[in-house]
């Protein structure tokens, strides 16, 4: 039987490719919405989910399992992102960051774990990012946010694991998708203090816009999925990206600090 896949947020960016070439590959393919009737010529089926609302996701849950009996894989894939200097970030936008990309997740694992303990089996990826691995300068709140769910996945793993049930990370780099215009920008001001925001900003999108197709996320969700036992944690991404984690944990605090500075030149 074809294994059941549900995407968060699969209308566009990294969750449509993850879901077209799941398709492709013989996968059953659900992604999620907030407006699904949006969707009608989508390249795989869509159901209404929000991941701020425990019972739209709970709901979506429910209709896929009425639909094809079983759901094998589930991938947290919705998330937002967000810039500007911590201090001038209202907080109604830092509990908006945190409750899509952290407090979601964790209700779709909760949500889905039932069904996988009943069919003694299942595999739950969690979408990131290497901007998860540190504490970037005005991205700080998508870093934590980003972060934390790689430390969620860490315990989560031991806590399953007596229920043949898998969970693992990937973390993406730079990829071209849409991100930058549904994100939060803090605003520029002329009187701020942070005067250097503005160039790092601009630096920021100039990255996403010029990076590679998101079709490698989607690869390696399918070398996941084949992997018998996978790891906690994968990286995708530029050399350089990817390289930078080796770096955190080679490097002591400050040098890797000073060479976040350089980067950006602050």
């Amino acid at each position: 039987m074809s294994k059941v896949v549900l995407i968060t947020g699969g209308s566009s960016g990294i969750g449509k490719s993850i879901g077209e070439y799941l398709t492709k590959h013989g996968f059953t393919v659900y992604g999620t919405s907030r407006n699904p009737e949006k969707y009608v010529n989508h390249p795989f089926k869509m159901v209404g989910l929000d991941v701020k609302d425990v019972s739209s996701i709970y709901d979506a849950v429910a209709k896929v399992v009425a639909h094809e009996g079983q759901l094998d894989v589930v991938i947290n894939n919705a998330g937002v992102g967000i810039t500007g200097p911590i201090e001038e970030i209202p907080q109604a936008e830092i509990q908006h960051n945190f409750d899509t990309n952290f407090f979601g997740p964790i209700n779709v694992i909760k949500a889905v774990l039932p069904q996988m303990r009943k069919q003694e089996g299942g595999l739950i990826i969690n979408i990131t990012s290497i901007a998860g691995y540190m504490g970037l300068p005005y991205r700080g709140i998508y870093s934590a946010s980003k972060g934390a769910p790689e430390l969620l996945t860490e315990a989560f793993r031991i806590e399953i694991k007596d229920f043949n049930i898998n969970m693992t990370n990937i973390a993406p780099g730079d990829f071209a998708t849409n991100i930058a215009a549904g994100r939060f920008h803090a605003p520029l001001k002329e009187e701020s203090p942070y005067k250097k925001y503005g160039r790092v900003l601009h630096d920021i999108d100039d990255h996403v816009n010029n990076s590679s197709d998101p079709i490698e996320v989607s690869k390696m969700v399918l070398k996941v999925i084949r992997t018998k036992k996978p790891q906690t944690h994968y990286i995708v991404g530029a050399f350089m990206q990817k390289f930078s984690i080796v770096l955190k944990f080679l490097l002591p605090d400050r040098i890797y600090e000073k060479m976040l500075i350089n980067h950006y030149k602050l």
